[in-house]
């Protein structure tokens, strides 16, 4: 079992600024007061603002991940590397015995898979055959034969393969031998020169001489005239005639049809399905391309390490990582109301009551007493800004203020005027499908059985805001249909003049509105609230209070 060492740290899905930039500067901050090895993830894509972001202060973007479920990658990949269909028997078993496996997969010149030979395929060529037409029915290259007894070549070149023909013994006299020789057969004979010449004479495409006997330059002279290759070998007959079935290409005998193969992004409870159904201890893996990169074993999926997870910017299940309940999460930093999310053994849950992620890490950053470079402190103040809507929303505090104040000048920011560059950034949405638009921002909950999705958009323009509505509306309609969420949510928000639109969808969602509103919804499925602008105290609240009604 490989041990998983890197731990990852997530903001949720579909990530706004602060969700990106937390888990940045947390696991910037986490490698440089811990041995462990912190990785920032994101579980969406990201939005144009948190682009202009990453861009303004050169950071790269988290990778991507999409679910915490083991998949092959994690496990200890055997690297036996990939053999060739012409190796023969022999060498496939020497290298299974060196290799201590029971499998070698056959590759292709592009590294994809040919097929699979197993040490049983190998026994049962060695003692399974009773046809001296074997060899040529194998084809099997002259090359193989010369090494598999461990020969040197006296006349001819082993380039060839031998394709047709059957393979004796030449024990009896020439008379004899001219009754069961054909023209194109193999023949293991000694240092008799009349056998040999006769053996030319015939047509024969192979002879093998043993106890590293030599032939004269005449027998040499006519083999090559006539297209013979004579091999000797250092070793008798009997050993001989026991050998070179060895020679013979794996090709032959290897498992073309129904190999199953497993690929390094497959989940590992899957492939367990799988592997109860077959007879076979070791099965090959290829990676996204097909490309063979080793083996796995049955053995391999009894103990799967979980992988590590801290989560930044969320605790309700429906927003992280799909996978997340097969996770070890170390740890949460949050601001949001406590979700839903349970944990197996105790761990580090730090939650305040902040505008933003991102003010919880600094404090940590201070606490710890590590410095913070520039890049880190333009990420942390953008993600507070921004969350905050630049000081404008009900969840801003006086830490919020006071963090934005110090990391601006680390940052080499002024506030106010990096906030409307960054807000211009994220407010085009001209570029954008609807169901972009609508994910750009959101969230899913649940509540007394009832499972809702909520989203944002901001702008600092309210004729964008008001084009989108249409395409947004019936993007959500056609959402709702689908049966997933029961009801869908959208706060198209001013920043300027402090007021969100709230557009809804959904059996009921009217009513849960007008409750939670104390407001009469006249103007279809949407609603005008002046001074509404955040979705973690302005909206969420409401809508809870009047669903639990």
């Amino acid at each position: 079992m490989k041990k998983i060492s890197e731990i990852f740290i997530s903001g949720h899905k579909s990530p706004d600024t602060d969700s990106i930039c937390s888990a940045i500067a947390y696991a910037n901050l986490k490698n440089k007061i811990s041995d462990k090895t912190y990785i920032p993830k994101r579980a969406g894509e990201v939005s144009k603002e948190t682009e202009f972001v990453l861009n303004k202060f050169g950071v790269e973007a988290p990778g991507y991940i999409d679910d915490l479920r083991p998949r092959v990658s994690d496990l200890e990949i055997r690297n036996i590397k990939g053999v060739k269909a012409d190796m023969s028997l022999r060498d496939a078993y020497e290298k299974m015995r060196d290799e201590e496996a029971v499998t070698l997969v056959v590759t292709k010149d592009n590294g994809t898979i040919d097929g699979i030979i197993s040490v049983g395929d190998v026994v049962k060529a060695d003692v399974n055959v009773y046809d001296n037409s074997i060899l040529s029915k194998a084809e099997t290259p002259y090359k193989n034969i010369v090494a598999t007894l461990d020969g040197k070549v006296l006349a001819g070149n082993d380039e060839g393969v031998f394709t047709n023909g059957k393979a004796y013994i030449g024990a009896y006299s020439v008379n004899k031998m001219d009754e069961y020789l054909s023209e194109g057969d193999l023949i293991i004979l000694g240092d008799r020169y009349d056998a040999q010449d006769f053996a030319i004479e015939k047509g024969v495409k192979c002879i093998v001489l043993g106890s590293n006997f030599t032939i004269s330059p005449i027998i040499k002279n006519k083999a090559e005239q006539k297209g013979c290759i004579i091999i000797s070998s250092p070793y008798d007959s009997f050993t001989i005639a026991r050998l070179i079935g060895k020679s013979m290409p794996i090709n032959h005998f290897m498992s073309r049809e129904n190999v199953l193969v497993f690929s390094i992004n497959d989940f590992v409870n899957d492939v367990k399905e799988k592997m109860a159904q077959s007879r076979h201890r070791y099965f090959p893996v290829v990676d996204s391309k097909g490309v063979y990169v080793g083996q796995i074993s049955k053995g391999m999926l009894l103990d799967v390490d979980k992988k590590k997870i801290v989560l930044v910017d969320h605790n309700e299940i429906s927003q992280a990582i799909d996978g997340i309940e097969t996770a070890e999460i170390l740890e949460i930093i949050d601001h949001h109301k406590l979700g839903s999310i349970e944990t197996i053994n105790p761990i580090y849950f730090r939650n305040q009551p902040v505008g933003c992620t991102s003010t919880i890490v600094y404090q940590m950053y201070c606490e710890n007493g590590v410095e913070i470079d520039k890049a880190m402190a333009g990420l942390m103040c953008s993600a507070i800004l921004s969350d905050t809507l630049m000081f404008r929303s009900p969840t801003c505090t006086p830490q919020d203020r006071e963090a934005v104040e110090n990391l601006a000048k680390i940052a080499g920011i002024v506030p106010e005027e990096y906030a409307q560059e960054m807000f211009k950034a994220g407010s085009d949405l001209s570029s954008k499908t609807p169901e972009e638009i609508f994910y750009t921002d959101y969230k899913n909950f649940e509540s007394a059985g009832i499972k809702f999705g909520v989203g944002q958009i901001t702008s600092l323009n309210a004729s964008d805001l008001e084009n989108i509505k249409p395409s947004l509306s019936k993007f959500m309609e056609e959402l709702v249909k689908k049966g997933d969420r029961n009801m869908l949510f959208i706060m198209l928000t001013n920043i300027i003049d402090e007021s969100t639109t709230l557009l809804f969808k959904g059996e009921d969602a009217k009513e849960v509105v007008e409750n939670g509103f104390g407001v009469k919804c006249t103007d279809g499925e949407t609603v005008y609230v002046p001074g509404m602008v955040s979705r973690k105290k302005q909206l969420i609240p409401q809508l809870l209070s009047a669903m639990s009604k």
